[in-house]
């Protein structure tokens, strides 16, 4: 905690001080970020540090895994669907990106198997990405390299959730609206994006 602290006084020493006209105009207009993101909870994969955005140019939702469940609204607890919400129908962002990375831990776990102490949420939460692990199975991925393609197919299946949420299909079909889907490299820094014919292709 004393680090955390320490870091709290550099922030107020430097960061505050650098962006206080910014902030105070944040916090009496508004915000009205660019984006919304997707991305997994890991400590190594910031998507402020990857895309070195200023405060309030991103709206953020990080969970395991950078999932999205399927449009379900059932009354249950939805943390990731409530801030999608947010974010599209309230903000009114015009990018929507779902942001994978090397090293996934969730991934990890779907395909080598959940610890024992990782059983009671992270478990159940990682089947909703099962089929990400089919894809890559079904088209011959070697052993060794399933983590990594699971990693880039996570990506695809949370896109595919996106669209079945009737007030995102809609902004996208009418252009207000666009969808993105990106892997960061931990080890090498290298971004990659989702191309139309499913490649990733590095930035």
């Amino acid at each position: 905690m004393d680090t955390l602290l320490d870091g709290y006084r550099r922030f107020r020493d430097s960061g505050w001080t650098n962006n206080r006209a910014r902030m105070q105009a944040l916090a009496s207009e508004g915000q009205k970020p660019q984006a919304l993101i997707v991305a997994c909870s890991d400590s190594r994969a910031d998507p402020a540090m990857v895309f070195d955005t200023a405060p309030g140019e991103l709206f953020v939702v990080r969970n395991v895994a950078n999932l999205v469940p399927p449009y379900d609204p059932d009354g249950d607890f939805h943390g990731t669907s409530a801030a999608l919400e947010f974010g599209v129908r309230v903000l009114e962002v015009p990018h929507l990106i779902v942001m994978g990375h090397q090293k996934c831990g969730g991934v990890h776990s779907m395909v080598h198997g959940f610890p024992e102490r990782a059983q009671d949420f992270v478990e159940p939460w990682m089947k909703m990405a099962e089929p990400a692990l089919v894809a890559a199975k079904a088209a011959g991925t070697p052993f060794d390299l399933l983590d990594d393609v699971c990693e880039y197919e996570t990506v695809k299946l949370s896109l595919t959730h996106l669209r079945t949420f009737p007030w995102i299909a809609a902004r996208e079909a009418d252009g207000r609206l666009q969808l993105h889907g990106f892997r960061f490299g931990i080890a090498d820094g290298v971004l990659e994006q989702l191309q139309p014919d499913g490649s990733f292709l590095a930035v």
